[in-house]
């Protein structure tokens, strides 16, 4: 099983390029703190190097910036090529599959933007407009004290 899951921040912008056959594609590092401090009281961090494809990469590098905390999901991938002095060159990344932009948008704690390649109906519009509902008054007050149900009613 070769599965990856991390929540750390941008260490720089995302950089957005598109390949000879058309893709999208957006390289990052993620800054990911280590679950223990050591002696000196000061926290370690990982830096891991990703990459993402297609809308999820326009969207990365769209809405998201130095700083800004992601959720990364995906693989681990190894390759390796030779460099222009002869050498051989190992490269370890991790292939995002999905991202979740976890740093609130304009200061507004309560948001949160994901986007799985699974799904293609994703327009990439992020709008603010969210309907609400007024329930400063009780839903649920015309259907009375007590609901009879019997044990055979239950599901479980």
């Amino acid at each position: 099983m070769n599965r990856v899951e991390l929540v750390g921040r941008l260490t720089r912008d995302p950089e957005l390029r598109t390949v000879s056959s058309g893709s999208s594609v957006a390289t990052f590092t993620v800054a990911v703190n280590r679950p223990f401090t050591p002696q000196n009281g000061e926290r370690d961090a990982d830096f891991i190097n990703c990459r993402v494809w297609n809308k999820q990469a326009e969207n990365l590098a769209k809405f998201c910036h130095k700083g800004d905390q992601i959720g990364v999901e995906g693989s681990i991938r190894t390759s390796s090529y030779d460099a222009q002095d002869g050498s051989k060159r190992y490269v370890t990344e991790v292939q995002a599959d999905r991202i979740e932009f976890l740093t609130p948008k304009g200061g507004n704690s309560g948001f949160q933007n994901s986007h799985d390649d699974s799904s293609n109906d994703y327009s990439g519009n992020i709008s603010d407009d969210v309907a609400t509902t007024d329930v400063s008054e009780d839903p649920f007050k015309d259907f009375g004290d007590e609901v009879a149900l019997s044990d055979d009613d239950l599901p479980f």
